[in-house]
């Protein structure tokens, strides 16, 4: 026998004070709330990991618009020149070239052959003639140049806004200001589907975009990023055009 059972035998087993029961169990619930609490901390945490997991897999809104605001510096610091020129190879083989001057004065040549612009401007906006001087006025603000533009066309005609905006990337002589305006113009545009990487009919490899057009189809355009290029615009309808050069040059037309 023990020392501990020798004094329970002699003054018999203690008895909890009256409030030892209370104690016991106020320790109970104070440990079961502590582990309550603890498991509530982690919630916020959880929530915002599964957050994070939601908002990284959206990849194509995210990268169609880095795409296109990465083409909007690029094209900010290009340089001017003497003549706009755009060359064009058509769907049924054709390759056509066009050169203006600041002033207006244009040239135009097919397969080869040069002739002067005369009559019509070169430039339209929705069927609407537009001179060298009104595009080059145009804002170099994304904002202002939405609004600009959407201005300019016909009432109704409010689908044809990424159209006109996508046409101040290569087939009017805009300032490389405007060029990047419309670009983040286009970034903003929610109509503005990113199609992933692609190759145009050349095998150059660059990043689709496409929008829609008044006629219920889409258009379609081939960008190089890395210089801001238009490479290509195809329709749905089957109307393609090549962009074998797009920009402002000091070299003019070979004139006889």
């Amino acid at each position: 026998m023990d020392d501990l059972e020798l004094v329970r035998d002699l003054y018999g087993r203690p008895r909890p004070g009256p409030d030892a029961q209370d104690r016991v169990w106020r320790r109970v619930v104070s440990r079961r709330r502590r582990r309550r609490l603890s498991w509530l901390a982690v919630v916020p945490a959880v929530a915002a990991a599964l957050a994070l997991v939601f908002t990284v897999h959206q990849p194509q809104e995210l990268s169609g618009r880095s795409i296109l605001l990465s083409a909007a510096t690029t094209a900010a610091s290009g340089s001017g020149g003497t003549y706009w020129h755009v060359k064009k190879l058509h769907d049924d083989g054709r390759v056509t070239e066009l050169w203006v001057t600041r002033q207006g004065q244009a040239w135009a040549a097919e397969q080869g052959r040069i002739t002067r612009v005369t009559g019509r401007s070169p430039f339209s906006m929705a069927g609407r003639d537009l001179t060298v001087q009104q595009i080059q006025s145009l804002p170099a603000e994304p904002g202002a140049l939405r609004k600009r533009v959407a201005a300019m066309l016909p009432t109704g005609s409010e689908r044809l806004l990424a159209d006109a905006l996508a046409g101040l990337l290569w087939t009017k002589p805009s300032a490389p200001a405007v060029r990047a305006a419309a670009y983040r113009a286009l970034a903003d545009l929610p109509e503005v589907r990113y199609l992933g990487a692609r190759t145009d009919a050349r095998g150059r490899a660059g990043e689709a975009f496409s929008f829609g057009l008044p006629s219920g189809g889409r258009r379609t355009l081939i960008i190089d990023q890395a210089t801001s290029q238009v490479l290509s615009s195809v329709d749905s309808g089957g109307r393609a055009e090549i962009v074998l050069g797009a920009g402002w040059t000091d070299r003019g037309p070979d004139l006889p």
